[in-house]
């Protein structure tokens, strides 16, 4: 007897009796009966088993759901921290074709064109450091030559104008945007839907890789931008079609584009434009613009006698083609490089630019010196007019030269190697290529601010450079 008194006191409950207590704890309906229960079954239970007893299954039903709900609001508020903080840790979203000096993303890159089959350009050796984060290309370094034609899923009338494209045979965004339909309605005509597939999803899969060749020939324009972006847009309408009918509809759509917003869209902004070019005025163009020479050549049409003064720069010189096509047409011209704008400003009334896109917070993207014939003209008082296609608008926000830009060949600065005997301290590209200090830069864009410009000019109509985050939304709710 001593025994079992002093076990129990030592051991507490046994094994036996505690299966029995769970049993009475879960068909306990009442606290004051599981509890006498158990005091009198097992004098050894302790103080927290019993409050736990004492309480009833309503109490208990209320402490889990209490419980349940202060874990839910837990959950909601860790998972708002992160959609709120978590961009903030992890950084801004930078695009990959600005970070040609992080080896890791490129080598991301690497693999997503290996996978599409898409040989990647080799890029040139002697970078700017300031620029290296974007990329340099050279044409000496071709893109084709460890290309075979038909093992790659790329159309040869794709291979062909991304050639044209790195060779700048094809410039101008509106030339670009007409040539990239032009041949990707090329592409659809040839295209055959595979077996046991569908003809939307599995084209849209066909024009990546040609998509990603043409941005490795040369970087996408704003203009290409939105073409790919409404290309896309008609492909995803065409799934309950036919395949005849889908192809015939794409072609279609795609050629309306091309008419709405390139055609119809220079006659409009042409005849609101030549409302702005009065009798003796003298007007300042800058490069090579079809739509600036057309509203030139409609206003002198139409009967206004005006002056025209053409900017020009190296190394394109692309204004020698606006002054070509202006001397046709009848109307006197002037001829000057860009160094001397500021010196030939104080005999301008106007400024008329073309533009490679507009930017959402105002800024004018144009070729390289628009921005300096823009400063010149405010600093003179000259008003700046800027004709630009609304489908060239786009969402990007950029308020420098620096970030997001395109770099040309070097080579183009440059004196072809014995081209310059008559002049020897000129540099050329065997000289270049020794100086490894040396380092040539050639940018193709630059923007310029809003408080340069007067008014954009449009098929939607005159406005200033800051609606154009309104024409996007407009543009958004019609497509």
């Amino acid at each position: 007897m001593e025994r079992t008194a002093g076990g129990d006191q030592n051991s507490g409950l046994t094994a036996e009796q505690k299966k029995q207590l769970k049993k009475e704890r879960r068909k306990a309906k009442v606290s004051g009966k599981a509890t006498q229960s158990t005091t009198q079954s097992f004098p050894g239970t302790d103080a927290s088993s019993s409050n736990v007893l004492q309480k009833s299954k309503a109490e208990l039903r209320a402490e889990r759901r209490a419980k349940q709900e202060a874990d839910r609001a837990a959950k909601a508020a860790m998972k708002a921290e992160q959609t709120s903080g978590g961009s903030k840790l992890k950084g801004p979203q930078v695009p990959a074709n600005i970070q040609a000096d992080d080896p890791k993303v490129q080598k991301k890159a690497a693999k997503k064109l290996e996978k599409q089959q898409v040989p990647q350009r080799a890029e040139g050796q002697k970078k700017v450091a300031l620029f290296s984060h974007l990329h340099q290309y050279e044409r000496s370094l071709s893109i084709t030559s460890n290309m075979g034609f038909g093992n790659t899923g790329i159309h040869p009338a794709i291979i062909q104008l991304g050639l044209q494209y790195a060779e700048g045979l094809i410039t101008g965004s509106n030339a670009r945007c007409a040539a990239l339909i032009s041949a990707v309605c090329r592409v659809i005509k040839d295209y055959v839907t595979p077996q046991h597939k569908e003809l939307s999803r599995d084209l849209e899969m066909k024009l990546k890789p040609a998509i990603s060749y043409l941005n490795q020939c040369r970087p996408l324009s704003v203009s290409m931008g939105s073409a790919i972006k409404f290309m896309k847009l008609q492909i995803s309408v065409c799934r309950k079609m036919s395949d005849s009918e889908a192809k015939s509809r794409l072609v279609d759509s795609l050629r309306e584009f091309v008419r709405v917003n390139i055609v119809l869209a220079g006659k409009a902004i042409s005849d609101s434009a030549c409302t702005k070019i009065s009798d003796g005025d003298v007007v300042m163009i800058y490069g090579n613009s079809s739509l600036i020479t057309r509203v030139l050549c409609d206003a002198h049409k139409v009967g206004r006698n005006f002056r025209v003064v053409v900017v020009d720069s190296r190394p394109k010189l692309a204004g020698r083609g606006a002054l070509r096509r202006l001397r046709q047409a009848g109307i006197q011209c002037s001829y000057v490089l860009v160094s001397a704008a500021s010196y030939i400003m104080p005999e301008v009334t106007k400024v008329v630019l073309g533009a490679h896109g507009l930017l959402s917070n105002g800024y004018v993207m144009g070729s390289v010196g628009t921005s300096m014939v823009a400063m010149a003209a405010k600093a003179c008082g000259v008003p700046v007019i800027v004709c630009c296609e609304a489908y060239k608008f786009c969402e990007r926000v950029q308020a420098d030269s620096f970030v997001n830009n395109e770099i040309g060949d070097p080579r183009d600065l440059l004196v072809k190697t014995n081209s310059h005997k008559s002049n020897p301290s000129l540099l050329d590209e065997e000289d270049w290529k020794q100086m490894d200090s040396l380092k040539v830069l050639h940018l193709t864009y630059d923007v310029t601010p809003p408080d340069y410009v007067a008014m954009v000019v449009t098929e939607l109509g005159k406005i200033p450079c800051t609606s154009v985050p309104v024409v996007l939304r407009v543009r958004s709710t019609d497509t």
